[in-house]
This record gives C-alpha cells, structure tokens and sequence, in this order.
C-alpha cells in the first residue's frame, strides 16, 4: 500500500479522535469545554488561514492556470451551504428546538465528509502538503466536536443519543471522507488534483475566516488574539522550514 494512503488515513483517523474528545470533553468537563473553545477556534483559524494562503494556493496554481477560479468556487460553495442550513432554521420558527441541533448536525457531517477529502487530496500533492493541511483541520475538529453535541442537547436530545449522532456525524464521517476518495484522487492528473486543491484551500479558507473566526469575535477572550498568531506563528514555522 502507497505511504500517502496511510498518512492520510492517520490524519482522518486523527481528526476524527480529537473530534470525539471535543464530544467528551464537553460531555464530562463541560464548564472547562466552553471556557475554552474560543481559543480554540481561534488558533485554528490561524492555521488554516495561514497554510491556505501562503502553501495551498500557491501550490495550486502553479499545478493549474484555474485555481483562482475553483480557490473562489469552494469559499462559494461552502458558503451557500452555510446560507442554506441557516434559511432552514430561521424559516421552521416552530421546528426552531430540534433544527437547532440535527440542521447543525447535518452540515457538520457533510463539512466532516469533505475534510476526509481534503486529506486525500492534499496527501496525493505530497507528504508536506498533507501534514500542512492536516495540522490546521485537526485543530479545528476539536470545538466543532464540542460544538455538534451542546447543539444537539441544547435542542431537546438525550445525552446518549447526542454522543451517538455526534460521534457518527462529526468524528466517523471524516475518515470515511478519506478512504473512499483516496484510491481516485491518487489517480486524477495533475491540473484537475491542482483545481481540487484549489477547491479545498477555498473551503478552508471559508472555515477559518468566516466560520471560526466570527464565532470567536461574538465572545470575545482576553487572549484570543494571542491564540490567532500563535496558530499563524506555527503555520509559519512549519512552511519556512521547509524553505
């Protein structure tokens, strides 16, 4: 079996782990869960920000003259689907208990499923590029674990079916993205695996940016800031080394 095939398994194996100790730990130690998920969000949003913009998108378009176009169409299309989850909610005022939970619920699956590609895709370009990108999305798994099972009890579940739908949505989806993607992503040609890329550094920038980022800024923490260039300061580390 190709090394990139388990690297990327390791890394959506990875991601789906620290997305179920956001289940439990929101679960089991939910006052220390909450105090700290805006420094969470906010480090990885730096991150990811970082690996996209200053890696991911350059590589991208040196693989294909396009990418700007498809770097544009994943923010888009990542942004529709954020406009058409929340239409839902605001427009079912008398479903307004349970959409606040399984809606949430179910754009998080399909954001999960997504970041299993993404690992497939970013670990076809290289090992370097998958760690880069993988480093970011793990980082990010955690609160938005947390944030899929307090969405879910807030609305009206029992905590055990909560976790049951949180870990399946959130932390299993993630690997399965990965292994069935993988076998045809390794075999795509080069200025389509480079639109691809362009795709998902697109949607990664959509996730830091505009997802993690104004979620922190609604509650703000002292050292939030801090924790945004700290996680730019470690993506900045790891992509002047390799220079």
């Amino acid at each position: 079996m190709h090394p990139g095939f388990w690297m990327t398994f390791a890394a959506s194996a990875a991601a789906g782990l620290v997305t179920t100790a956001g289940i439990l730990a929101v679960r089991r130690y939910e006052a220390w869960a909450r105090r700290n998920t805006t420094y969470f969000a906010c480090f990885a949003a730096g991150v990811l920000i970082a690996v996209s913009f200053l890696h991911i998108v350059p590589k991208s378009i040196a693989m294909t003259p396009q990418a700007p176009v498809w770097l544009f169409a994943g923010y888009l299309l990542m942004h529709m689907l954020n406009r058409f989850l929340t239409a839902h909610v605001c427009d079912k005022p008398q479903m307004a208990d349970y959409a606040l939970g399984f809606v949430p619920l179910i754009g998080i699956g399909f954001h999960s499923f997504l970041d299993g590609i993404v690992y497939a895709i970013a670990f076809s370009v290289s090992p370097y590029t998958g760690v880069l990108a993988a480093l970011g999305m793990v980082l990010h798994e955690f609160p938005e674990g947390i944030m899929t099972y307090a969405l879910l009890v807030r609305s009206g579940v029992d905590e055990r079916r909560s976790f049951t739908l949180s870990f399946f949505a959130a932390a299993l989806s993630t690997p399965i993205g990965a292994l069935i993607s993988y076998p045809f992503v390794s075999r795509i040609d080069q200025s389509l695996l480079g639109a691809m890329l362009a795709l998902s550094a697109g949607a990664l920038i959509y996730v830091g940016a505009t997802h993690l980022l104004p979620r922190a800024e609604r509650e703000p923490r002292r050292f939030s800031l801090v924790a945004m260039v700290a996680g730019v300061a470690v993506a900045l580390g790891i992509i002047l080394s390799d220079g």
